[in-house]
């Protein structure tokens, strides 16, 4: 939480709505310490409604509630060590600390809504999967009273479903959308895993491309309606990039660095993958060789995985950690070619931008009956 003042009655609210009520909420209200006394207005602003953050919290007597505070004069973040990737670290290390293996971990934004049942279909999931890891929850933005930022926002959600259809297409073992709003996971698994790595952005990312590599990842279920949150579009720049940063973009500027990317890209990556049984007897050519040399700094890509995995399961397994999400992402960042979709996203009416928003929404539910995700 930080500068959540106006978010949090509507939050405890979806809290108190549960159906499910054995949770206590950890929740880490946060600024760096060089805010106290600052010339920017905003910054003292955030201070102050951190304040009282901190304060209504304290005041909530019907909710398990443990504040962690990283606001308050001396407590604030300093040097490099502040942003949502240290929040989320500092909560997540707690949890681990003070929490049995077995339980669930539900990481949540103070402005994300979600249903009465919403806990309650998590629960259900981990119970009807005993060896999972990992949910990527789904998710829908609202959309605002303001057009401009309706735009944007459509685009770039457009942008991460269009990806995700994608991945799904391929089967990818990294098909999933990580935002920190739409994750749980098991104590067990974060402890696996090798927790959170602290990042001004992106943690998400790789803590679940981590769950991938240590176990499996729900990205699908039976109660799809329930169990899906509803985080708000909210101009932000309090990331690098993620939701926030996106909707502050105009729209030719997200084409620029959200672009669309075509599919020849990802069966480039499919037939990578399906050459990873051939690559244990020898080196051959791939789709990925030449960027996969240039990335890596090697001619030798697969000889040192041949050497230490004597197997062809093991070596294919190590090739699908090697060429991982962030690895599929670069090498379609370097393929530059690019996918137009069947709208203008700079004049057409936002209700054709919604209609197509909640088509590629479908799609993409219609193709999570690949249930869970993980290197197998």
């Amino acid at each position: 939480m930080l500068d959540e003042l106006e978010s949090i009655g509507t939050l405890l609210e979806c809290l108190r709505r549960q159906t499910f009520q054995a949770f206590t909420l950890y929740a880490c209200v946060n600024q760096p310490e060089s805010w106290h006394g600052s010339a920017d207005l905003w910054q003292r602003q955030v201070v102050e409604n951190n304040r009282l953050t901190i304060e209504r919290l304290s005041q909530t007597a019907d909710l398990d509630l443990v504040v962690i505070d990283r606001s308050s004069k001396g407590f604030g973040w300093t040097e490099k060590s502040k942003g949502v990737g240290w929040a989320r670290k500092v909560l997540m290390e707690r949890i681990a600390a003070e929490r049995g293996d077995d339980e669930i971990v539900v990481s949540l934004d103070a402005d994300t809504r979600f249903d009465p049942s919403y806990f309650a279909s998590i629960v259900a999931a981990f119970n009807h999967h005993p060896t999972l890891s990992a949910i990527s929850v789904p998710y829908y933005h609202p959309l605002t009273d303001n057009p401009n930022l309706n735009r944007r926002l459509l685009r770039y959600e457009c942008y991460m479903r269009h990806y995700m259809l994608n991945m799904l297409y391929i089967a990818s073992p990294y098909a999933f959308t990580a935002l920190g709003s739409a994750m749980a996971f098991t104590v067990a698994a974060y402890k696996k895993a090798g927790g959170i790595t602290p990042l001004q952005g992106g943690e998400d990312f790789y803590l679940m491309q981590k769950f991938v590599k240590t176990g499996t990842v729900l990205v699908g279920g039976e109660d799809m309606e329930h169990l899906m949150v509803r985080p708000q579009g909210r101009i932000s720049q309090r990331v690098p990039f993620g939701t926030g940063p996106a909707v502050v973009m105009t729209i030719a500027e997200q084409k620029q660095k959200y672009p669309f990317y075509e599919k020849e890209g990802f069966l480039k990556v499919k037939a990578t993958y399906d050459l990873f049984p051939t690559l244990f007897d020898a080196d051959h050519e791939t789709p990925m060789t030449t960027f996969l040399k240039d990335q890596l700094k090697t001619d030798d890509l697969w000889g040192p995985l041949r050497r230490n995995f004597k197997t062809r399961d093991l070596f294919v397994r190590a090739c699908k950690e090697k060429v991982d999400g962030l690895r599929i992402l670069q090498f379609l960042r370097s393929q530059q070619t690019f996918y137009n979709p069947p709208i203008n996203f700079m004049e057409a009416p936002i209700e054709q931008l919604e209609a197509y928003r909640n088509q590629l929404f479908n799609k993409e539910n219609n193709l999570r009956e690949i249930k869970t995700i993980g290197i197998m």
